[in-house]
């Protein structure tokens, strides 16, 4: 027979399970390395709840938060659908002729991990600053 506490560890470790899931295309944006993948996900089912539940308290003070973490996603997306882009244009550039252009286009093919993490890092620290600099204001009641 199962009790109410069974019921808690339950949806405590299926929210774990979510929060692993939910980080696995991030760290796809960032590397492809499989050991850092895993690794991360460990990471990543040992820490997140906690560090979540810590920062639920303070989150309404970084309102520019909601806004870094929208461009961390859209430069995450386009990191993940760079090779895709670059290779549907390296087609087109053959299909009209310009072979000489194909070395140039295949450098852009991916973002180095070291400047991916610099710029989610710059993003994320930059929308806290800005947060902690240009506080909301508070309607009058």
């Amino acid at each position: 027979m199962g009790t109410l506490l069974l019921l808690v560890l339950i949806v405590v470790e299926v929210t774990d399970l979510v929060f692993a899931v939910d980080s696995i295309p991030a760290i796809f944006g960032v590397t492809t390395d499989r050991f850092i993948v895993y690794t991360s996900n460990v990471f990543a089912i040992l820490g997140l709840r906690t560090f979540y539940f810590m920062l639920a308290g303070v989150v309404e003070k970084f309102h520019y938060l909601k806004i870094g973490l929208g461009i961390v996603l859209g430069f995450i997306g386009l990191k993940m659908l760079l090779p895709l882009i670059v290779k549907m244009l390296s087609i087109v550039v053959h299909a009209l002729g310009y072979d000489d252009l194909l070395p140039y286009l295949q450098r852009f093919q991916s973002i180095p991990t070291l400047v991916a993490l610099g710029v989610v890092a710059v993003v994320l620290l930059s929308s806290v600053a800005a947060s902690l600099v240009w506080p909301k204001e508070q309607p009058d009641s």
